[in-house]
């Protein structure tokens, strides 16, 4: 967008752009190895401990050998897309234009296949660098209907697969996500409430609003992730896309009676949908 050779000043098209002037020359710097260490060894942390916020991190952190400061372990944290998962203050402060929709399952019997959707991303550490996994759950039947790897946190990923999830799946009556500015950014929601669906977001950190999507990561990273040290993005997509494919047709869960998600799936169809 700034043009250096043009009549006016960078200083005035960055003004006119509504742009720091620094950050048009500013160059992002890529993460030292011992911070990618540290944010993986802060993943793991997170995953068995979701409760713990910078301070306890910190203090476990330490407690392992590793010095690091509290400021410094929220940095990351932020950098990585996660935060404490227990009350935080001004849980009723939205990001400015964008709009947080109450959370609509509390008490929800969800027995029925493209019930309730619920849309989450996660951290996904490689052997240099990192990506953000977000993904489309069918709550009742967890079956992962679209997903997408990248390298930022932006809505036209969660815009991207929420479309795709639409384009073979059809329309649930509930889309549950969390308040990420990637959700909560017009971009995705005006997709969402253009299908006629309702949008229900979770409270800030409550852990309970979020445990449809939390299990999947966990088992994305236990029983994938943490086993491998991908190279490169596309190592990552792959992987990551065939994890998900052997977790939706071969991977049966006790909580589904031993069946598969895509076998829970089409049991729990609404006949009609399975009779058309």
């Amino acid at each position: 967008m700034i043009d250096r050779d043009h009549d006016l000043s960078i200083t005035r098209q960055a003004e006119l752009l509504g742009m720091s002037r620094g950050s048009v020359y500013y160059l992002p710097r890529p993460v030292s190895d011992a911070d990618l260490a540290l944010m993986r060894q802060i993943d793991e942390l997170h995953l068995e401990h979701p409760f713990m916020g910078a301070r306890m991190l910190r203090r476990q952190l330490v407690r392992a050998g590793i010095r690091v400061g509290r400021r410094h372990v929220a940095t990351l944290m932020c950098r990585m897309g996660i935060e404490a998962l227990t009350p935080q203050p001004g849980t009723s402060k939205a990001q400015p234009g964008h709009k947080i929709y109450p959370y609509l399952l509390r008490k929800l019997a969800i027995v029925r296949a493209n019930q309730v959707w619920a849309l989450d991303t996660t951290y996904i550490p490689m052997t240099r660098g990192f990506v953000y996994l977000t993904a489309v759950v069918d709550v009742a039947s967890r079956r992962v209907l679209a997903h997408k790897v990248a390298i930022t946190l932006e809505a036209c990923h969660a815009k991207e697969i929420i479309e795709q999830a639409f384009a073979r799946y059809g329309t649930p009556e509930i889309v549950n996500t969390d308040q990420g500015s990637q959700f909560t950014a017009t971009d995705f929601t005006d997709v969402v409430l253009a299908k006629g669906c309702k949008l229900s977001m979770d409270g800030r950190g409550a852990w309970r609003d979020n445990v449809f999507v939390e299990r999947l990561w966990r088992s994305v990273k236990y029983e994938r992730v943490y086993l491998k040290a991908y190279d490169s993005v596309s190592a990552a997509r792959a992987d990551i896309a065939d994890y998900l494919q052997w977790y939706d047709t071969d991977r049966a869960h006790s909580s589904l009676d031993d069946l598969t998600p895509e076998q829970a799936y089409f049991n729990l169809l609404p006949q009609l949908a399975k009779a058309a």
